[in-house]
């Protein structure tokens, strides 16, 4: 089993920063991938970014340039630095680890970006 406690998110003006984190805890040996999933009202949950314990990154177009993706494999956690924020970005944000078996979800954080 792997537990994620993410960070609060919080409410920002367009243009803003904020940085989300994500701990593990359990079976994080198991843990391959880390990654961060948005869900607005009335849309499907999607990816935000993705990091691999070795380090490789994903993103999804509308935040690449913008949000950073980072991994403290020491620490179990990993990290979103969103900059340059639009009232788009603003949704509930998920913390994901994949393990071989399955993915497991954080509790989710409101991120409020107003114009």
């Amino acid at each position: 089993q792997v537990q994620l406690v993410e960070s609060t998110g919080g409410s920002v003006q367009a243009g803003g920063s904020l940085r989300l984190s994500c701990a593990a805890s359990g079976s994080t040996f198991s843990i391959n991938a880390m990654g961060w999933y948005r869900q607005a009202p009335g849309k499907q949950r999607e990816l935000v970014a993705k990091i691999t314990r070795g380090g490789s990154t994903n993103y999804a177009d509308s935040v690449k340039g913008r949000f950073t993706i980072s991994r403290d494999n020491t620490k179990n956690t990993v990290y979103l630095q969103m900059n340059s924020l639009k009232p788009e970005d603003t949704a509930v944000y998920y913390c994901a680890a994949d393990t071989v078996l399955r993915t497991y979800w954080g509790q989710g954080t409101q991120v409020t970006v107003s114009s």
